[in-house]
């Protein structure tokens, strides 16, 4: 089985350096996690610059725009656009009244006030809080999408459980000692598994034959080994 460090480096060099999401800081990163449903990263993207472009990505722009201005783009972002435009408003009248307009300050506190502060605004947990704080630059562990999270378990990382909780807190057990101490190298950790998850492990119909990691995975070689016992 190859370690953690051998895992990422093997990914890295099959992926390149790995791309971060546009937003920047703790306020760019919720409005990033709110800008769409269910929807492929591209039209995340489209919605996030069109809300910077025509709005202005800070507490006191998006509290300020009108519906008028708000809800075709969030119409952009899936189903429940006016949902949708809620939860934005939410998230800018939480920040101007808690933050003063500068939810940057939360990177000053401790990590578990830091990830409370965040737990406050629509659709974000501890998974998502932590990932916001990674991106951020400051880190503790390395928090783990769907994407990242079935990649570490196919390879051998913990253990598949009936309960979402639990298979995340197996990994999280299983990785802890391997972790890099950087926030960086845990960054860079983390987009990397996202994108191998998202590129070739994928949920249904991965593709091992072009996985740099499939010579050590054992769902891999199960997987390969199936299809050609029926002749693929």
């Amino acid at each position: 089985m190859l370690t953690f460090n051998e895992t990422i480096a093997l990914l890295k060099q099959h992926y390149g350096e790995p791309q971060a999401p546009p937003a920047k800081g703790p306020f760019e990163l919720v409005m990033w996690e709110n800008a769409c449903y269910l929807l492929p990263d591209e039209r995340r993207l489209e919605v996030f610059e069109a809300l910077r472009e025509k709005v202005g990505l800070n507490a006191a722009a998006v509290d300020a725009a009108s519906d008028k201005a708000l809800l075709p783009l969030a119409k952009r972002g899936g189903m429940r656009p006016e949902t949708r435009v809620l939860r934005w408003r939410e998230i800018a009248r939480i920040t101007l009244d808690q933050y003063g307009g500068d939810l940057d300050s939360i990177l000053k506190l401790p990590y578990a006030a830091a990830k409370k502060a965040l737990k406050q605004f629509p659709t974000i947990g501890d998974p998502g809080a932590e990932k916001i704080l990674l991106l951020s630059g400051v880190a503790s562990g390395l928090p783990l999408e769907s994407n990242g999270l079935r990649v570490l378990l196919r390879l051998g990382w913990g253990r598949l459980q009936k309960d979402y909780g639990a298979t995340y807190r197996s990994v999280q057990t299983a990785i802890k000692a391997e972790l890099p101490s950087s926030a960086a190298s845990l960054k860079r950790a983390h987009l990397l598994l996202r994108t191998h998850g998202k590129e070739l492990c994928k949920d249904k119909g991965p593709l091992c034959h072009q996985c740099p990691l499939a010579v050590d995975c054992d769902y891999a070689r199960t997987t390969m080994g199936s299809l050609t016992s029926r002749g693929y």
